[in-house]
C-alpha cells in the first residue's frame, strides 16, 4: 500500500493511495494563493493600478503577466505527471467543497475516466464556487498589452519564475460541467464497492454541508481518511466519530489553519467592529467565500442586530451565485444540525437569513450593476468576493472605500494573508481588522480525538509534526503521538506500515455440503477440501474439481489424445499433541525400554539407545530418525495412535 503526496497545502490536500489493486485521489483542492502575487482586476478601468510600477527580469527573458486569463497557479498536484500517472486514477474522493476546486484540471486534462464520488451539497455547493470563479474571470475586460508584477513583490519574483510554468489557465463552463457530469452523489455511511477490491464510505465530518471523511476498508484492512473535520456546533451534522476506530492507518489532514484563534472569539471581534463602524457613520466590507462561514456569521449578525441597534442598517450579500447560496442552505436540511432539521418540520426555515431577507434586512445581488446601484444606501455591510481581494465585486468596493478612514474592512477567510491581499492598495486609510474564522480541528482537539479512536499509525503532512516557523517555542501546536506519526511532504511516496495478510474466499453451497469437519479442540473444527480456487473482479470462490468428460468409444483409429492429469486424494492431515508419559508406556509395552529423553526448546528428543534411533517430538511435527524400515514403521504407527486424521 503507498500514499503519493501530490500538494504542498495541508488545508487544500490531495493525495493518492495504491490499496489492492485500487488507485483512488484523495481530494483535489487548487491553491489560489498565487493570486496574490498579481494586481487586482477592476470591472472598470482604474488608473490607480494600471500607474503600479512593473518589474522585469534583467535579462528580460521573463515577463510575467497581469492576471488576465491566467490569473492563479493550479493546484500542486498539477505539477506532478512525472511522478504519477493521472489517468490511471480509478476514483475521486471529495471531502468538501473547497477540495474540489481542481477537479476540471483532472478530470478534463489528463485523460481520467474514472468516478468521482461526493455528497449532494458538495456537488451542489462546489458547482456554485466554480461558476463564481469563472464568472469573475470572464466578465473582467481583458487587456490588449502585457502588465508586470508590481516592484514590491520583488521579493517573491525569483520563486514565481521557477514556478510559472506550472500555473493554468482558469477553466470555462463547459469544463466545469463536464467535470461535475462524473460526479456520483452518495449518502453519509453509504457503502460503495469498488471493483470488488475495496469498500468506501463517507461520514460527516461536521465541517461544512455535506462535507465528509472516507473509509476505505477491504475485508481485513481499514484505511480512514480525516480531512477538514470539526467538533464544534455549527450548522452541519457534527462529526461521526466512532466509525473511525479499529483503524490500521488514518491519514489526517485539514486541520485549522489558525490554531490559537478562538472561532467564537473571532465572532464577538467581529460583530463589535461591525457595530463601532456602523454608528461612527462608516461602512463595512466583508471580503468571503459565497457559501459556509458567511451562513454563521450571518446567524450571528441575526441576534446581534438588535440588540447592538442596528435593524436599519442595508446588509448586502453581492455574489454572481449569492441566491442559490442562501437557498441550498434552506434545502439541505437532512445535511444540518439537529437543532436546525427540527425547525423545518415546525415548519420553520433552518436559517436565519430567510427573515433578514423577508424583511429586507439582508438583499442579495449577483453583481454592483442593475438593481443594487439603485437601491445601495449607505453606512452598509457588503459581504462579497474574492477573499484574495484579486478579483470580484470586492475590488470595486475596495477603490471605493478605501481612501475613509471611517470605513472597515473585516477578513474572516484564513486562506490568503491579509497583509499580501492588502498589498496592492496601500496607502489604504480605512481600518483592517484580521478575525479569522476556522472551526476545523485544532491540535488539542485532533489528540483528543486520536487517543479515543487509536488508530494503530497515523499520517499527516509535515507542518503539523513541528511548530510554526514563527512559533517555534509552541510545542503544543504540533501532534505529539506515540508512536510519531509518519510525516509526508509534497511529492513524496510513502509505503503505508501494514501488509494484507488475510483474503476472504467463498466457497460453493454444493462444495460446502460435502465437507466433513472433524472437532480438534473443543468448540474448534476443520476440514479438508479439495477444489479449484476461482478469481474475478476481486473475488475469490472455491468451486468443486470438475470431472473429466468421458470419451467416447470409437472403432477408428485416432491419434493419441493427451489424458488430464489424475487427481490424486489428498494426504490426510495430522492434528493433536504426543503426550511424553503416555507414548513412553506405549513405548516399553512394545519392548523398547532405554529411552534416553532430552528436553528442548521446541519439545523433546527421544534416544532409543538399543535402536540407535531418534525420535524429535515438536510441537507442529514429529520426526522419526531410524535405519531400520520395520522399526520406523512400528515407530510411525505408534506416533499416529495419539493423532487425529482430517
Amino acid at each position: 500500500m503507498k500514499l503519493y503526496c501530490l500538494s504542498g497545502h495541508p488545508t487544500l490536500p490531495c493525495n493518492v493511495l495504491k490499496f489492492k489493486s485500487t488507485t483512488i485521489m484523495l481530494d483535489c483542492g487548487l491553491d489560489t494563493t498565487s493570486v496574490l502575487n498579481f494586481l487586482p482586476l477592476p470591472l472598470v478601468h482604474s488608473s490607480r493600478l494600471s500607474k503600479l510600477p512593473g518589474w522585469v527580469s534583467k535579462d528580460g527573458a521573463v515577463i510575467l503577466e497581469k492576471a488576465r486569463d491566467a490569473v492563479f497557479g493550479a493546484s500542486d498536484s498539477l505539477s506532478i505527471e512525472e511522478l504519477l500517472d493521472l489517468s490511471t486514477i480509478d476514483v475521486i474522493l471529495i471531502s468538501n467543497y473547497h477540495c474540489m476546486m481542481a477537479l476540471p484540471y483532472i478530470t478534463e486534462h489528463t485523460g481520467f475516466t474514472g468516478t468521482v464520488y461526493a455528497t449532494e451539497p458538495t456537488l451542489q455547493i462546489g458547482r456554485l464556487l466554480m461558476e463564481e470563479l469563472v464568472n469573475f474571470m470572464e466578465r473582467v475586460p481583458k487587456a490588449q498589452s502585457i502588465l508586470y508584477i508590481p516592484n514590491y513583490f520583488l521579493n517573491v519574483c525569483f520563486l514565481l519564475v521557477m514556478e510559472v510554468w506550472t500555473w493554468k489557465r482558469c477553466y470555462n463552463m463547459q469544463e466545469v460541467n463536464s467535470a461535475l457530469s462524473k460526479v456520483q452523489l452518495v449518502g453519509y455511511s453509504q457503502k460503495v464497492e469498488l471493483f470488488g477490491a475495496v469498500q468506501v464510505s463517507p461520514l460527516s465530518s461536521g465541517y461544512s454541508l455535506g462535507s465528509s471523511n472516507w473509509i476505505i476498508q477491504s475485508h481485513h484492512e481499514k484505511v480512514s481518511y480525516v480531512s477538514g473535520s470539526s467538533l464544534l456546533t455549527t450548522h452541519p451534522q457534527p462529526m461521526d466519530q466512532s466509525s473511525l476506530k479499529n483503524s490500521d492507518v488514518l491519514i489526517l489532514t485539514g486541520l485549522t489553519q489558525m490554531p490559537t484563534a478562538n472561532p467564537d472569539g473571532m465572532l464577538g471581534e467581529f460583530c463589535s467592529n461591525l457595530a463601532m463602524t456602523i454608528r461612527a457613520g462608516g461602512n463595512v466590507l466583508v471580503p468571503c467565500y459565497s457559501s459556509g462561514v458567511i451562513y454563521d456569521l450571518l446567524e450571528c449578525l441575526y441576534q446581534f442586530i438588535e440588540s447592538a441597534n442596528l435593524g436599519t442598517t442595508p446588509f448586502y450579500f453581492i455574489s454572481p451565485v449569492a441566491n442559490s447560496s442562501l437557498e441550498f442552505s434552506q434545502i439541505f436540511a437532512e445535511w444540518l444540525c439537529h437543532n436546525k432539521q427540527t425547525k423545518v418540520y415546525l415548519p420553520e426555515p433552518p436559517f436565519p437569513h430567510a427573515e433578514l431577507i423577508q424583511t429586507n434586512k439582508l438583499k442579495h445581488y449577483p453583481s454592483i450593476h442593475g438593481d443594487f446601484s439603485s437601491e445601495f444606501r449607505q453606512p452598509c455591510v457588503v459581504f462579497t468576493g474574492h477573499p484574495s481581494l484579486r478579483f470580484g465585486d470586492v475590488v470595486h468596493f475596495m477603490e471605493l472605500w478605501g481612501k475613509s478612514s471611517l470605513n472597515t474592512i473585516i477578513f474572516t477567510e484564513p486562506d490568503f494573508s491579509y497583509l499580501d491581499a492588502l498589498a496592492p492598495y496601500q496607502p489604504l486609510a480605512m481600518k483592517c481588522v484580521y478575525c479569522p474564522i476556522d472551526t476545523r480541528l485544532n491540535f488539542h482537539q485532533v489528540s483528543k480525538l486520536l487517543k479515543e479512536v487509536q488508530p494503530l499509525h497515523v499520517v499527516c503532512p509535515e507542518q503539523y509534526t513541528q511548530p510554526p516557523p514563527t512559533q517555534s517555542h509552541r510545542s503544543d501546536l504540533m501532534l505529539e503521538l506515540q508512536p510519531p506519526p509518519m510525516p509526508y511532504r509534497r511529492c513524496s511516496v510513502l509505503n503505508l506500515p501494514f501488509r494484507r495478510r488475510y483474503e476472504r474466499i467463498y466457497i460453493l453451497p454444493e462444495l460446502a455440503s460435502s465437507l466433513v469437519p472433524s472437532e480438534i479442540t473443543p468448540g474448534i473444527s476443520v476440514a479438508t477440501v479439495s477444489a479449484v480456487l476461482h478469481s474475478k473482479d476481486n473475488k475469490h470462490t472455491l468451486q468443486s474439481v470438475p470431472k473429466p468428460p468421458p470419451v467416447p468409444p470409437s472403432k477408428k483409429r485416432k491419434r493419441v489424445i493427451e489424458e488430464p492429469p489424475v487427481m490424486l486424494a489428498p494426504k490426510p492431515l495430522l492434528s493433536g499433541a504426543v503426550a511424553l508419559e503416555a507414548f513412553l508406556v506405549t513405548l516399553q509395552k512394545h519392548g523398547i525400554t532405554e529411552v534416553k529423553v532430552e528436553e528442548t526448546a521446541d519439545g523433546h528428543i527421544l534416544h532409543l539407545q538399543a535402536e540407535d534411533t531418534l525420535i524429535q517430538l515438536e510441537e507442529d511435527g514429529t520426526h522419526i530418525v531410524c535405519d531400520n524400515e520395520p522399526l520406523r514403521t512400528t515407530l510411525r504407527d505408534l506416533v499416529l495412535r495419539f493423532l487425529q486424521k482430517l
